[in-house]
């Protein structure tokens, strides 16, 4: 049986490597609101907490957004529309630990504002 290590932030490598996962993730989003730095940037935090850094509940915390997203008509990912879709167990009951460790800033998953244009 295969298995994949959750991805870690407590590096600087990790962040980086979790920033990779989640604009590959970005660049492969169809939703008619999407925007540069919606996932990487405005929920590497949050999506880390829900996931707990786990890649498959990470994907299905992702797709079922979208489904919900294109049902709902929202058309985008927003912490409010990924706080009504359920995943698996086990990153659910890591969520409250996480979301607390990255609110009193213990926590980064090293998400960098983007520049904005026209911004030196």
């Amino acid at each position: 049986m295969w298995s994949l290590d959750p991805f870690e932030v407590v590096t600087k490598a990790g962040q980086a490597t979790w920033r990779q996962l989640l604009l590959g993730i970005e660049r492969e989003l169809v939703l008619a609101r999407v925007h540069r730095g919606m996932v990487a940037r405005e929920l590497s935090d949050y999506l880390f907490a829900r996931s707990s850094g786990h890649f498959a509940s990470l994907m299905s915390l992702i797709s079922r957004g979208c489904y919900r997203a294109v049902k709902t008509g929202t058309e985008a990912l927003t912490t409010e529309l990924l706080d009504t879709v359920r995943i698996d167990q086990a990153a659910e009951a890591a969520r409250e630990h996480l979301h607390a460790a990255l609110a009193a800033g213990l926590l980064s998953a090293g998400a960098k504002p983007l520049r904005r244009e026209g911004a030196a």
